[in-house]
């Protein structure tokens, strides 16, 4: 997949997340064969008001690259003017939230709410694709609301305000995450465009990824929240759209193993006392669906430090091997 002149090698991408697609979380997808990676998002005020959060969300690894790095903000001058700062960091991409569906995003006219704006979408993407060299791109959703199917017009809006790509959610922000995603929006995008579409939405398991891919002819994948708590869902997809091979899920075993590298890197990242608080959203994800996780789900929320966490994981892998 060519996104502007920056060549993707693959077709899989990581959502973004905030809260969720850190540096430690990127970092593990990468290893396990996504292809390209987007950050939280960042915003575009809180850089101009160098808000003491945001060097942490836009600071890349270089063995993350290929890097989206994601932007909101409704303001086009303050938008372009953001992006021309931060140009030079080591990101390889800048994409445009318009589909984060919070209220405090979206009550100040940003993320989803530019949907019901195309005009002011192509003038935000017009204005930072003047502004910067690197390839600038949009995330947005289905609509608005219930009935509100304007992510054709959002993405005609996009593309002629010169957006190298377009990633499309298949729900409305009035649906936040609940319902079925509509795929159809997202064939009616790739119809309607000629930059790559990515889709996204529903994409659980390798059979989705396939399905995805036939029925709307999107050129690559976004995995969001089937992510959490499983990298390896990315080695699961590729294997299978390669070689038709499911991959089982991994043993107790290393699942700890993963979520002990995790929890290291986010201590590394973040220190001890915020790393290990973080984790324990990500330990509830990453053992879901095993033996005797939602007692382990209960005990994590105490403890405070990685010794604390190893000792609870290694008890809880014996009984759960035990029960296997």
């Amino acid at each position: 997949m060519q996104i502007g002149n920056v060549k993707i090698n693959g077709i899989l991408s990581l959502g973004p997340m905030a809260g969720v697609t850190d540096l430690p979380f990127r970092l593990l997808c990468k290893e396990q064969g996504v292809d390209l990676l987007y950050t939280e998002m960042v915003s575009a005020k809180g850089i101009m008001y160098n808000n003491k959060n945001t060097e942490a969300l836009i600071s890349i690894d270089e063995k993350e690259r290929p890097v989206a790095l994601q932007l909101f903000g409704s303001d086009p001058y303050i938008m372009s003017e953001m992006a021309k700062k931060i140009e030079e960091r080591n990101f390889d991409i800048l994409d445009i939230n318009m589909g984060c569906p919070v209220p405090k995003v979206v009550n100040n006219g940003e993320g989803s709410a530019l949907l019901k704006n195309p005009s002011l979408i192509e003038e935000i993407v017009s204005s930072i694709v003047k502004a910067i060299q690197k390839p600038v791109t949009v995330k947005i959703r289905k609509g608005f609301s219930k009935d509100d199917c304007s992510a054709v017009e959002a993405a005609k809006a996009a593309e002629q305000g010169g957006a190298s790509a377009i990633a499309v959610h298949g729900r409305t922000r009035e649906q936040y995450y609940a319902g079925k995603a509509d795929w159809d929006i997202i064939r009616r995008v790739k119809q309607s465009v000629s930059v790559p579409v990515i889709g996204n939405g529903d994409i659980a398991t390798p059979q989705d990824a396939e399905r995805m891919l036939s029925y709307t002819g999107c050129d690559g994948l976004m995995i969001a929240r089937a992510a959490r708590g499983n990298p390896w869902i990315f080695r699961q997809i590729k294997e299978y759209l390669d070689n038709g091979t499911i991959i089982e899920k991994p043993a107790i075993n290393e699942v700890i193993d993963m979520i002990l590298r995790h929890a290291k890197l986010q201590i590394e990242w973040k220190g001890e006392y915020t790393g290990i608080r973080e984790m324990r959203k990500h330990v509830a994800w990453y053992t879901a669906g095993y033996p005797g996780s939602s007692k382990l789900r209960n005990k994590v929320n105490e403890i405070e430090n990685l010794d604390e966490l190893t000792f609870l994981l290694e008890t809880y892998g014996e009984k759960a091997n035990a029960i296997q």
